[in-house]
């Protein structure tokens, strides 16, 4: 699988990356062996890139990616995870966590501040059973922006100079902040929520172009938008952005879907292969839960998509005309 620079680090990431918030229980329970099996099935794909956070089912995530890498050669993969969040152990109580389907045994904490990025970081460390980690992003650090601007910045610069990580950034929706970030910062890489899809071009006004300028890497994450692009057409309760899609929304990706059976392909594959024709953008990283997620995802992701596709998408009225994307000749399909 290809491999891509992020920005002027010394790490690499296949552009598939493995997302690990399906491992955390995000949406459904998901148990060992299965989490188990759709790493394995990752790796035997040929993704070398592996990304989680310890929000991610307070910790089961970062156990359970721990669990396949530490028994892999240290030099053949990607490992990313996130600070902003500590894990302060709780009693349960019978009761389940309030954002993935696991039981409530911690409560975060937000903490941006130098000694909470720390200690976050040896957590992960440990939880994890690895000696160091590649990437290190501040995690949804929209409602405590100034903080992480001023504390934890530093403090992942301090790690990428101590050559304890790679290379940092942030990991974020909002695309106005990350250029801020940016632009008043040296991170080397961004992660981008769902803020550059087939469906959402907004990273276009701001982010991407700052990012291209700047020698910063982007990697897109959410591109199925939270489940309404990860289907060949879209079910009436498909999901956009985390809440149930509006009826114009559902008509806009049908439109989509459209185009793309007329070219024999299918959407999850368009929606894979878009972000990555921006120059900025260093890879994708979706999220997966089962082997046969794993499976389906790689095989998209090495769908061959006709060049004409984008120029149908374009006169259709549904790609943003700045996109880059291949150029259709009419000796070229």
């Amino acid at each position: 699988m290809k491999q891509n620079r992020l920005g002027r680090s010394d790490v690499h990431v296949t552009e598939l990356g493995f997302g690990g918030g399906p491992l955390g229980g995000l949406f459904a329970p998901v148990d060992d062996d299965t989490a188990a099996q759709a790493l394995e099935t990752a790796w035997d794909s040929g993704i070398r890139y592996y990304d989680t956070s310890p929000h991610y089912g307070i910790g089961h995530s970062e156990r359970r990616v721990g669990d396949l890498l530490r028994n892999r050669p240290r030099e053949e993969w990607t490992l990313s995870t996130k600070v902003g969040r500590l894990l302060e152990p709780q009693d349960p109580g019978g009761r389940t966590d309030e954002f993935f389907h696991v039981p409530a045994t911690h409560r975060r904490v937000w903490d941006f501040t130098r000694d909470g990025v720390l200690r976050s970081v040896e957590d992960s460390l440990t939880r994890m059973g690895v000696d160091r980690i590649d990437v290190l992003y501040l995690h949804d650090a929209e409602q405590h922006f100034e903080e992480a601007l001023r504390d934890g910045f530093p403090a992942l610069a301090e790690l990428r100079a101590q050559g304890a990580v790679g290379a940092i950034g942030a990991g974020m929706y909002h695309s106005g902040q990350l250029t801020r970030l940016v632009q008043e910062t040296d991170v080397d890489v961004v992660m981008l929520s769902g803020r550059y899809t087939l469906l959402d071009h907004s990273a276009l006004d701001d982010l991407l172009p700052a990012c291209a300028d700047r020698g910063v890497s982007v990697l897109a994450a959410s591109v199925f938008n939270s489940g309404i692009l990860a289907a060949d057409r879209p079910s009436a309760g498909a999901t956009y952005d985390y809440a149930p899609a509006a009826p114009r929304t559902l008509a806009r990706v049908r439109r989509l879907a459209d185009v793309c059976e007329a070219h024999g392909v299918t959407l999850p594959a368009v929606a894979m292969d878009f972000p990555l024709h921006h120059p900025a953008v260093a890879g994708v990283v979706v999220g997966m839960r089962t082997p046969e997620e794993v499976r389906r995802n790689s095989a998209a992701y090495g769908a061959r998509i006709p060049a004409r596709l984008w120029a149908d998408l374009r006169g259709e009225g549904l790609l943003d005309a700045r996109a880059p994307v291949p150029a259709s000749s009419p000796d070229v399909p």
